[in-house]
């Protein structure tokens, strides 16, 4: 177990520090509790929970489990026979409905396949009140880039006004990310009806920002109201990047003709105007696939800082941010997650201020809860 120290940051100094620190400079963390809340998954690629306490999340080959308040887990029927499950791509974000309590409302982002249409895409289903069944009710936006599966990532994040920030993978096609007419590398900003969103750069278009790779994780500062992203860089420099409307974060991998991925992540010669990272991992990365803000007195001065999860990393990796939100000026990373659990996919902060992850090992996966000891 961790050991609290009386300020994690004492040590670190106030300057700016995006690049990711050594392991011999990280801040200490506080002691964590891990307890499992849904075992026997397989590559559960996201987790929602909704007002009465049920946990539901979603197996990236096509199956909905849910666990009820009172701790029965059972599975969620659902028709996913349109369902395209292959390399990173399948059944992945969920998001339930702002107001999810009346309408019953969850959204879905997953790879589509029909007849010669192959994407991937976000559809909307309701809700059995007893949470037997999922039953569709439409496609929200459609058309985002796959190939072959990779770099397919998507995930959701429900704004305050209940409109809908999407995250996209790049599909590893060099030109997709520069490209305003396209959805990959993207973070898009929806209605629930999937037309462009208040504020969005261009009002005819759903694209918010531009210039991404694979961007796995979306999470709001409760703070500033800010929103943040978080994706996979290649053999380097994962990113933490701030969101602004129309912000252009610098992936063009279209050099030479080919998805060329020896280029910077963010390229502000190639790309005028690029917006640098908040935090980047360097080498080597750490493969983030979600990320959360954490909530709550009981984590001490890490509360408002940003956890990553990550893949490749297996770990937690704690940010915290400049007062401005543009820099790292702490990081820490819990050791009861050290490698303790594999592969770690979302994480998501709850209202008491607790983590729900899920693990991402193929077999024997988990939705995991973590709380500050």
């Amino acid at each position: 177990m961790g050991v609290a120290c009386s300020s994690p940051f004492d040590a670190l100094g106030s300057g700016s520090m995006s690049p990711s620190m050594g392991d011999e400079d990280l801040a200490e963390t506080p002691p964590l509790t891990v307890s499992t809340e849904i075992d026997g998954l397989s590559v559960p690629w996201d987790v929602v929970t909704a007002p009465d306490g049920t946990l539901l999340t979603g197996e990236r080959a096509g199956r909905f489990v849910a666990r009820l308040p009172g701790g029965a887990v059972r599975e969620v029927a659902a028709d996913l026979s349109d369902l395209w499950a292959q390399g990173e791509t399948g059944l992945m974000g969920l998001a339930l409905d702002e107001d999810f309590a009346a309408n019953r409302i969850l959204y879905a982002c997953h790879g589509f396949e029909e007849g010669a249409t192959r994407d991937i895409r976000v559809t909307s289903w309701t809700v059995a009140q007893d949470w037997s069944r999922l039953t569709p009710v439409g496609t929200v936006i459609a058309g985002f880039p796959t190939v072959t599966g990779r770099h397919g990532g998507c995930r959701i994040l429900v704004a305050e006004d209940g409109s809908l920030y999407i995250a996209t993978g790049d599909a590893a096609v060099g030109t997709n990310p520069q490209d305003p007419a396209g959805l990959g590398g993207k973070v898009l900003h929806v209605t629930t009806s999937g037309d462009p969103a208040a504020g969005n750069p261009d009002p005819a278009s759903a694209v918010f920002t531009l210039g991404h790779r694979n961007p796995q994780g979306l999470a709001r500062d409760p703070a500033s109201g800010d929103i943040y992203s978080v994706e996979h860089g290649p053999d380097r420099d994962d990113e933490v990047n701030r969101l602004v409307a129309g912000g252009n974060y610098g992936w063009r991998p279209d050099r030479a003709g080919f998805y060329d991925e020896s280029v910077p992540m963010t390229d502000p010669v190639r790309v005028p105007g690029a917006i640098e990272a908040v935090w980047s991992s360097g080498t080597p990365p750490i493969a983030p696939g979600g990320m959360a803000f954490l909530q709550g007195s009981q984590w001490g001065e890490w509360e408002g800082a940003v956890v990553i999860s990550a893949l490749r990393g297996q770990q937690l990796r704690f940010l915290r941010l400049s007062d401005d939100g543009a820099s790292v000026v702490a990081e820490g990373k819990p050791q009861e997650l050290d490698g303790a659990v594999g592969r770690i996919r979302s994480v998501h902060s709850q209202p008491d201020g607790s983590l729900l992850l899920t693990t991402s090992n193929r077999s024997g996966d988990r939705v995991l809860r973590v709380r500050p000891s």
